[in-house]
């Protein structure tokens, strides 16, 4: 595995696909086991998932196999594209790379040619492009180059396991037309759907010499074989499936006769676009794409870079995690959809197909992972905001919270529930405000009472971050309907709300810790925002029962034998139990906001401090090398552990330490460094990443010491349907919050005109610094150091100039827990009135500043 972190510039990497293209981006490369890694280069309106080898493997189980390949949600277009010249097919790559924005392949040399392909997505278009990339070291010479396609045209919707099925996909038909392959599906499955017209088309900006396509049924994968996988096959590799059970595409071939000059370069541009409303609108895409697409791909290098310029963290203790950081915007990006006319209807965990309750015109939204999980959820939203907002990607954020209310209100009438999971189509699998009865006679809730409690905090975090009222306006209602429908529709008889939350296990009481914890800062978070808006019915109420519930947390909760927090309570008694689950650090994990105070962390320091040490240990996170993470369930917990380790548990232990100033290194920056780790250099895969390079999976590999035959494999080592996703957003909470939130201490409270600056360096680390960090339209730099006893922050602001104007600006330092400031100086003058206050975090010494520009605090302690 090699890291190659360094900015190329001028023909090297994709520039040699374009004159036009002068710079490419950081990259991350590997030649280990690439026809066993997925990865992905994806745009706003379509994306391609591919191997890292090159070729295009059935992969993925929400419909069997058929999850990789190009997509322009909510449409599969191919399930892949392949090249040869002459006679014989381009071989596997022999490198692979991630570019911000792209991904790059080293192909073997073929025909005399030196040979790289570059595939990319871009924004406007639903479109992939495919750059072929051919270099001659001899003399002027005339090539055929041959592209396969293989159709794939199918809805995200319905799965494998629903009614109706994937099995009901129709055929598809070929045709080619002189210059295009063009592939059509026109008919409906079934069961209730609508009739469809789906259409794709495989062309490129050359005329082709020509071409073939079979009508029904053709193979068409280049060199892959074609082989079908059963359902049942439960050990195949990807690479040993080329199709699942659902396939019914065909394919043509496309050939181009290129000209390449002595010693020089030409490139092919190859584009599958498509469409869910025809062909016509199919060849709009195409055409758009194909206008210009050396200069689509420079626009799309400029994005990305323009996008990595917000954040740059410096972290000399730790540039493991700062890469984590620097590759995190790229996973938001890549994870970054939109849809539009998304047809709302209730699917009940696929058990009918009723005719739509409404149309979302358009959403954007952060997918929660690739390749089974790209569609749109509500609790993976409300943990990625926290990274959304540290990394300054605001507008999609805003778009999938706007996303997440239309949905709700169309698909549960107002009530404000707040829907699970939507598909790119609007087929709702879970989160209907109903009740299924089960087969004792007792009801489970169609929802999950989670996702309801946490979506004001998420527009509470965006609106402080932003300042952005008119966002505050659009979604309080919605906002203030979650609280109300919680608090007058599902409180248990002491008040604890019940229902399901993040653990979907069975065996549980009704009222969960994560539920608990959630609906109090929740309370909180609406009671700030209707106090800014003058509501002070709503502010006086959310505020006296989260007061009240906050006040008899610790009685109910903490379990003192186990020195841990229950993970439910079983009413009426409110009996607890506890069963090891991962939840179990959310008190920890959730700050609390009033104004312009945070708590940081619901837990008391004597219990929240102890019980994070605790988590530390093999029962809850194994023991290093090998275990990169926190545990889903610790040993002896519910049916003996789980030992998955998911990179969101990862994450909120990560935050939960930084909530408690354990920043060390067996502290938080164990598992911050854990995900990091995945991402570039996972030890249980020989130094290697989980899949992609620089991508962040969804659970990383585990082997637990008292019996590594119950652990979790690495992906590389899953079977073709066996595995969870190779990029998933929720865990750049972890890296991205700990970092910016804690480690840098940016606090905005911009809604309401204030401004805390109060970071805590690590305890073996000299400083901490980022750069333009986004604060609504403008943006903060922050320097902290400690060094023996002295700490120094210092930030500049950029906020006056983009009309900020804040009542309430405070530099601090967190200093640790029982020192006391000596000497403070602010922009070197003494400070005889700075504020000190004791918190779970430690000592935060802050004193008041006025207007924009650079400030310095230093703080001398006591020796």
């Amino acid at each position: 595995m090699r890291l190659n972190r360094a900015v190329i510039l001028g023909t090297a990497v994709a520039l040699l696909v374009c004159a036009q293209a002068q710079a490419a981006t950081p990259e991350l490369s590997t030649t280990n086991r690439l026809q066993d890694r997925r990865v992905i280069a994806a745009g706003q309106r379509s994306y391609a998932e591919a191997f890292a080898d090159g070729r295009f493997y059935a992969n993925g189980w929400h419909i069997t196999g058929e999850m990789g390949g190009v997509w322009a949600p909510p449409l599969k277009l191919v399930d892949g594209v392949w090249f040869g010249i002459g006679n014989t097919w381009i071989g596997q790559a022999t490198r692979f790379f991630s570019g911000w924005g792209y991904t790059r392949y080293q192909l073997p040399g073929t025909a005399g040619l030196r040979l790289t392909r570059i595939d990319f997505a871009p924004d406007a278009h639903r479109a992939v492009l495919f750059a072929l990339t051919m270099t001659n070291p001899g003399a002027t010479r005339t090539v055929t180059v041959r592209v396969d396609a293989h159709s794939e045209l199918m809805g995200a919707y319905p799965w494998a396991s629903t009614t109706p099925s994937a099995s009901a996909n129709l055929p598809d038909h070929g045709r080619f037309n002189g210059r295009e392959l063009v592939f059509t599906d026109n008919g409906s499955i079934g069961g209730g759907a609508p009739f469809h017209h789906y259409a794709a088309l495989v062309a490129s900006n050359r005329t082709p010499a020509s071409g073939t396509a079979a009508a029904t049924g053709g193979n068409f994968r280049g060199p892959q074989p074609g082989t079908v996988c059963a359902a049942t096959d439960s050990t195949s590799l990807p690479s040993a499936c080329d199709d699942g059970p659902f396939g019914k595409g065909t394919g043509g071939q496309l050939r181009y006769r290129i000209r390449i000059p002595a010693h020089g370069s030409r490139t092919l541009w190859i584009a599958v676009a498509g469409s869910d409303r025809g062909l016509g609108a199919a060849r709009s895409e195409l055409a758009g794409a194909l206008s210009d697409p050396a200069g689509e791909l420079v626009a799309k290098i400029a994005s990305r870079r323009a996008l990595a310029t917000n954040t740059q963290v410096s972290l000399p203790g730790d540039p493991l995690l700062a890469g984590a950081i620097e590759w995190g915007k790229q996973n938001l990006a890549d994870l970054t959809q939109t849809a539009s006319d998304l047809q709302i209807r209730w699917t009940n965990q696929g058990k009918q197909f009723p005719p739509p309750l409404g149309t979302v015109p358009f959403v954007r939204w952060f997918g929660a992972g690739f390749p089974d999980y790209p569609w749109i959820f509500a609790t993976d939203a409300e943990y990625t905001a926290f990274a959304a907002v540290a990394v300054g990607q605001f507008t999609t954020i805003e778009d999938h919270l706007r996303a997440l209310r239309d949905i709700s209100d169309i698909l549960n009438n107002r009530s404000g529930i707040v829907v699970h999971e939507t598909v790119s189509d609007g087929s709702v699998y879970f989160g209907h405000d109903s009740q299924t009865t089960n087969a004792d006679g007792s009801k489970t809730n169609d929802f999950n009472t989670d996702e309801t409690v946490k979506f004001p905090s998420a527009v509470a975090l965006v609106w402080r971050w932003t300042g952005d009222n008119r966002f505050r306006d659009e979604m309080y209602d919605f906002a203030k309907r979650n609280m109300e429908v919680v608090a007058h529709n599902l409180l248990g008889p002491n008040g604890w709300p019940t229902g399901s939350g993040n653990v979907e296990r069975p065996g549980m009481g009704s009222e969960k810790l994560d539920n608990a914890v959630y609906f109090m800062r929740g309370l909180y978070d609406l009671a700030d925002m209707a106090s800014s808006k003058g509501d002070t019915d709503t502010a006086t109420w959310a505020t006296t029962l989260a007061d009240k519930l906050r006040a008899q947390f610790e009685a109910a909760w903490w379990d003192s034998t186990a020195g841990q927090y229950a993970d439910s309570l079983q009413p009426p008694a409110d009996t607890q139990l506890y069963q090891k689950y991962w939840i179990g650090v959310t008190p920890m994990e959730a700050q609390l906001t009033q104004g312009d105070q945070v708590t940081p962390g619901v837990a008391t320091y004597d219990h929240g401090f102890p019980a994070l040490a605790g988590r530390e240990t093999q029962d809850f996170s194994g023991v290093r090398p090998g275990n990169l993470g926190l545990f889903h369930t610790g040993v002896g917990g519910a049916s003996g552990g789980d030992f998955e380790i998911f990179s969101l548990g990862t994450g909120i232990q990560a935050v939960g330490e930084g909530n408690y100033g354990r920043l060390g290194p067996d502290q938080q920056q164990r598992y911050t460094d854990a995900s990091a780790e995945t991402m570039f250099s996972e030890p249980i895969t020989g130094n290697t990443p989980d899949e992609q390079p620089g991508a962040m999976p969804e659970i990383f590999p585990s082997t637990p010491a008292f019996d590594p035959s119950k652990g979790i494999p690495p992906n590389i080592d899953r079977c073709w349907t066996c595995r969870s996703m190779f990029m998933q957003a929720w865990g750049n909470y972890g890296t991205a919050w700990s970092v910016v939130a804690q480690q840098l201490g940016v606090r905005p409270f911009l809604g309401d005109g204030a401004l805390q600056v109060v970071p805590q360096v690590p305890p073996d680390q000299p400083s901490v610094a980022g750069q333009n960090i986004r604060l609504g339209d403008g943006s903060i730099d922050v320097y902290a150091a400690h060094a023996a006893n002295r700490y120094e922050t210092r930030y500049e602001t950029r906020l006056l100039v983009h009309g900020l104007h804040l009542r309430s600006l405070q530099i601090g330092h967190t200093l640790p827990r029982g020192t006391t400031p000596a000497t403070v100086l602010v922009n070197g003058q003494s400070v005889h009135d700075a504020t000190v206050r004791t918190t779970n975090r430690g000592v935060e010494v802050t004193v008041p500043v006025h207007g924009d520009g650079l400030h310095t605090l230093v703080v001398v302690t006591t020796a």
